[in-house]
Parts: structure tokens; C-alpha cells; sequence
């Protein structure tokens, strides 16, 4: 499985960006995938994940600003992100996993800096 991220940028505090993950390769066994973001400093978060199921899972720092969707004849993940806010700054990381989304993930992209000046 291969991960590709984009859509990363310079955006300022209140503005909006969307990351795509084009995944490649065997995703039958795929059950969930995953955005995952880390700072400098900071510990590697999961932000927002979705499984094949259905289920939904958003970290409480972005719930209601930021939105997890995928398109399935494209194999892509996106992470709609609005109200943007410098806290957000982060490489972004797009994650898959054969288990629950919150299981630990066994493929990842190259990540995408987001930087949200004030």
C-alpha cells in the first residue's frame, strides 16, 4: 500500500485547506485510514479517521472545523480543514490500517506541512 499526500500550504489564522491521500496498491484489506498530524515538539496525533464501517472518529481539538471523507473510485482520503488556527500547524500524516482506526497503523504518507500564520 502507498500513501500520497498533498494539499498542504501556508494558509492564515481563519482560512481553509484540503488534504488528499492517494492510496495505492493492495487496499482490499484496508479497514480504516487516518489523518495523523504532528508539530514540532509535540507527540504524533490522530486528528480524524474513518473505517470502512462507517465510523467516524474526530480528535476534540478539530471537531467541527475539520472534515474526513473519502472517495472510493478514486482511492482517496480527503481532510476538509476550515477555521484554521496557528495551533494547527503540523506535518500531516495520512495513516491505513488492517485493524479498528484506532488500532496502530501499519502504512503511511510522506506528509504534507500545514502552517497557519496569525
Amino acid at each position: 500500500v502507498q500513501l500520497v499526500e498533498s494539499g498542504g500550504g501556508l494558509v492564515q489564522a481563519g482560512g481553509s485547506l484540503r488534504l488528499s491521500c492517494a492510496a495505492s496498491g493492495s487496499l482490499f484489506s484496508i479497514n480504516a485510514m487516518g489523518w495523523y498530524r504532528q508539530a514540532p515538539g509535540k507527540e504524533r496525533e490522530l486528528v480524524a479517521a474513518l473505517s470502512t464501517g462507517g465510523s467516524i472518529y474526530y480528535a476534540d481539538s478539530v471537531k467541527g472545523r475539520f472534515t474526513i471523507s473519502r472517495d472510493n473510485a478514486k482511492n482517496t482520503l480527503y481532510l476538509q480543514m476550515h477555521s484554521l488556527k496557528p495551533e494547527d500547524t503540523a506535518m500531516y500524516y495520512c495513516a491505513a490500517t488492517y485493524g479498528p482506526f484506532e488500532h496502530e497503523y501499519d502504512y503511511w504518507g510522506q506528509g504534507t506541512q500545514v502552517t497557519v500564520s496569525s
